[in-house]
C-alpha cells in the first residue's frame, strides 16, 4: 500500500470523525440535554408535591396532573357526544314535523351545554390571534410612520410610553363598559365578551410592535435611504422595497413580543371577567374546590405554557420565513 493512499484513507478516517462528533454534540444539544432538563424538572416538582400541602389536599405531582388530561379528555369526549345525539334527536323531529307539515321549515337550536377544556383552549387562541391580528394591523403601520418621521415620533412616543405599562386589569373595565354601550345588538355577530377579551388584548399588545417597528425603520442604513433618493422613488415604493425588508427582523421581534404579552394578557382577562377560555376554566376550578381542582388547575398551567411556547417558535418560524437575514432568527 502505497503512502498516499495511506494519508487519503487517514483523511477520510479524520473527516467523518468530524462528522461524526458534531452529529453527537448536535444530538446532545437539541434532544438530551432538553430531556435530562424536562427529567430533573419533574424529579423536583414529584419530590416538592409531597411535601406541600395544601386546604384542598397534597399538591398534585406529575402523575396526578397526567391523570387529569385523561379525565378533561373523556369529558370532552362525553359532552361530544351529548351534542351529536342533541343535534340527531332534533333532526329526526325536524324530519318528522316536515312529514306531517311540508310548509313547515325545520329549526335547528344550538347546543348549550357546558365547555369542556378543550372547546376553552379553541376559544382562547382564537381570541388571542384576533387580538393579536388587530394590534398587528394598527402598530405596524403607526410604527412605520413613526420610524419615517421625527416629529410624529416626538408627538407619539410620549403617549406610548404613558400606556405601555398599564395593566390588564386597568384596562378591562373601562373595555367592558365601553363595549356594553357601544355594541347593542339583538343579534350580535359575536358575543360581548369575546369583544371585551378582544380589544383587552389589542390595547396590551400594541406597544411592543410599535416600539420596535419605530426603531426598526429609524435605524435604516443612510446607503439605502440614499439609493431610494436616487432612484426617486415614490414613498410607497420606498416603504416596500426599502423600509420594510431591512426592517423586518426588528418588527418581527415586536410582534413575538406582542404575542406572548397578548397570550398572558388574555388569561387574566377571562379570569377577571369570567369571559370563556382557559383563564376562566382555571378560575371555575379554583372555585370549585374539589379535591381534583388543583391538580385540573395543574394541568391547565401546563397547557398554557406549552401554547405560549408554541405561539413564540411559529412566529420565529414565520420570521425565517419572512428574513433575508437567517442569522438573526436562532434565538
Amino acid at each position: 500500500m502505497t503512502t498516499s493512499s495511506v494519508s487519503s484513507k487517514s483523511a477520510i478516517s479524520s473527516a467523518t470523525n468530524v462528522k461524526i462528533q458534531k452529529f453527537v454534540k448536535s444530538t446532545t444539544r437539541i434532544l438530551a440535554l432538553p430531556l435530562l432538563g424536562i427529567m430533573v424538572f419533574l424529579l423536583l416538582w414529584s419530590i416538592a408535591a409531597k411535601n406541600i400541602h395544601t386546604s384542598l389536599g397534597e399538591f398534585p405531582g406529575p402523575n396526578a396532573v397526567l391523570n387529569q388530561f385523561s379525565s378533561l379528555y373523556d369529558e370532552h369526549t362525553a359532552e361530544r357526544e351529548k351534542a351529536d345525539k342533541f343535534y340527531e334527536r332534533q333532526e329526526i323531529r325536524n324530519a318528522k314535523r316536515v312529514e306531517d307539515d311540508p310548509t313547515y321549515v325545520p329549526k335547528i337550536r344550538k347546543y348549550t351545554g357546558k365547555e369542556t377544556f378543550v372547546d376553552q383552549i379553541f376559544t382562547s387562541l382564537i381570541t388571542v390571534t384576533s387580538g393579536f391580528l388587530l394590534a398587528a394591523i394598527i402598530a405596524i403601520p403607526l410604527g412605520i410612520a413613526m420610524g419615517l418621521s421625527k416629529n410624529l415620533n416626538s408627538a407619539i412616543n410620549p403617549i406610548i410610553q404613558i400606556f405601555k405599562p398599564v395593566s390588564p386589569l386597568a384596562w378591562l373595565p373601562l373595555v367592558t363598559m365601553v363595549v356594553s354601550a357601544l355594541y347593542v345588538s339583538s343579534d350580535p355577530l359575536v358575543s360581548k365578551s369575546f369583544v371585551n377579551s378582544l380589544l383587552t388584548v389589542t390595547l396590551c399588545s400594541l406597544w411592543p410592535m410599535v416600539i420596535n417597528t419605530s426603531i426598526g425603520v429609524s435605524s435604516l442604513d443612510q446607503d439605502l435611504k440614499n439609493v431610494s433618493r436616487v432612484l426617486r422613488l415614490p414613498i410607497l415604493t420606498h416603504i416596500r422595497k426599502i423600509v420594510l425588508p431591512a426592517s423586518v427582523p426588528m418588527i418581527f421581534t415586536g410582534m413575538r413580543l406582542s404575542f406572548g404579552v397578548a397570550w398572558m394578557v388574555l388569561i387574566a382577562a377571562e379570569m377577571l371577567a369570567q369571559n370563556p377560555g382557559l383563564g376562566k376554566f382555571v378560575w371555575d376550578e379554583f372555585q370549585n374546590g374539589s379535591s381534583d381542582s388543583l391538580a385540573r388547575i395543574m394541568a391547565a398551567v401546563i397547557v398554557i405554557g406549552f401554547i405560549g411556547f408554541i405561539l413564540d417558535r411559529g412566529m420565529l418560524q414565520l420570521q425565517r420565513f419572512a428574513s433575508w437575514d437567517k442569522s438573526a432568527t436562532t434565538v
